[in-house]
């Protein structure tokens, strides 16, 4: 690990299988660290184990080198990363390097750690042919250097499920049922039903193996112990008894500022508006709740449309979830599904240099050609605005208007025009 020499410090790259246990053990107590959260415990570490080993996960740290006063086995920076499938729209899939588990030691900041740490891991996945790399962040302002922006949105939203619960005449009812059963028991089916969700929904990622715990609540991850008590499950099945939609949730006690009991959506999924709906009505009519939270709703969401008192819905907060970087212009935008047919030769500024230059993008018939170009662009924006707009969670106009595309107004309208359509992105998978 040459590259990511550094003063004072030691870099390594830790085996899931086959590393030094205390440095592993070291790395995940950073991590930890990192985020504010206990020490580990036991069942906490093998949970994470699993999860490395099964999603083949590289783990890289820096660690100080060896001296009285500094951890022989705790880094004081830390950052993972594997390769998983995203939907980027009209039934294409890429893989893309997924980083999680970034932290820098406050001993340590502002010493280029992260910017290692990222800068090789990325050149790694350009030479493996990984076209996009992508993130869930805790801080916004860190990651647009590096190439990251932000492609899909969730809102939070709390639901009043007392008597202003109900749906308009219109909604058709239901000729599905709901079934509660054990989170274990549900867990099989409430993974195949993320597998058809994956393969429809724009902007979905495959989930890391350490849902399969969690959901099945077989570790609890706010309280680091073996086993969830709190969570519930219920599937919708549709009229021919086939399960289409899930949702694992908890009722303990909990009140909201106002101190109406609440319960907690903790993961949704429906394949069908119906099912949908019915999971809603599901919610509502659990005894002794007022309301009902839910922090990775859609931000085009047909509850508030359904309810004949849309005001039962209130959204606390819009919130980022997944930032995008394209690593390979033209595979990631031959990829993407297209809206017009033209013609633009698009400038990206890219600082690390992945997606940098002018490129000629070309639709006929809902399909890019993408070619490295000389010509000068007439279109122009950084890796980062590119990032944003790829999963098309945000329109041209509205970047183009906050200054971050530029060009005549002739060419950011055919630009506007190819690139903007289709669905909203939705991602609900944290990592």
């Amino acid at each position: 690990m040459s590259a990511l020499e550094h003063p004072g410090l030691v870099f390594r790259s830790l085996d899931p299988f086959d590393g030094d246990e205390a440095q592993l053990k070291g790395w995940y107590e950073a991590t930890r660290r990192g985020f504010h959260q206990s020490r580990g415990s036991d069942d906490g570490i093998k949970v994470w184990r699993d999860h490395i080993r099964t999603d083949s996960v590289t783990v890289l740290g820096a660690w100080m080198e060896s001296s009285e006063f500094s951890s022989a086995t705790m880094p004081v920076a830390t950052f993972s990363s594997w390769t998983s499938p995203i939907n980027v729209g009209g039934g294409a899939s890429l893989p893309a390097l997924l980083i999680s588990d970034v932290t820098v030691s406050p001993t340590h900041r502002r010493q280029g750690l992260l910017r290692k740490l990222m800068t090789i891991s990325l050149a790694d996945a350009v030479a493996a042919g990984v076209p996009l790399a992508a993130l869930t962040v805790s801080e916004g302002s860190i990651y647009g250097r590096f190439g990251f922006g932000t492609a899909t949105h969730l809102r939070q939203i709390e639901v009043d499920v007392t008597s202003k619960f109900r749906y308009r005449p219109e909604v058709p009812a239901d000729d599905g049922a709901v079934t509660l059963i054990e989170p274990a028991d549900a867990w099989k089916t409430v993974a195949e039903i993320y597998a058809t969700f994956q393969e429809r929904t724009r902007g979905s990622v495959t989930r890391p193996q350490f849902y399969e715990p969690w959901l099945s609540s077989g570790y609890d991850f706010d309280s680091d112990s073996k086993g969830e008590s709190k969570q519930r499950t219920a599937l919708h099945l549709d009229a021919s008894g086939t399960p289409d939609g899930y949702v694992v949730y908890k009722t303990a006690d909990e009140r909201n500022d106002s101190g109406l009991r609440m319960a907690r959506v903790v993961d949704m999924v429906a394949l069908t508006p119906a099912a949908y709906l019915r999971l809603w009505r599901f919610l509502a009519d659990i005894d002794l709740v007022e309301r009902v939270g839910w922090r990775r709703a859609p931000v085009q969401d047909p509850l508030y449309w359904a309810l004949a008192e849309p005001f039962a819905v209130k959204s606390a907060e819009l919130d980022d979830m997944l930032w995008m970087r394209v690593l390979d212009v033209p595979a990631a935008l031959q990829a993407r599904p297209w809206y017009a047919a033209g013609e633009v030769v698009l400038g990206v500024e890219d600082p690390l240099g992945h997606a940098d230059g002018s490129w000629r993008v070309a639709v006929t018939d809902g399909v890019a050609e993408v070619t490295r170009t000389d010509a000068a662009p007439t279109v122009q924006l950084a890796a980062d605005t590119l990032g944003a707009l790829y999963l098309g969670g945000v329109d041209v106009r509205t970047l183009a208007a906050a200054g971050r595309i530029t060009g005549t107004p002739e060419a950011v309208e055919t630009w506007a025009a190819m690139a903007d359509g289709g669905p909203l992105p939705y991602c609900i998978t944290g990592f």
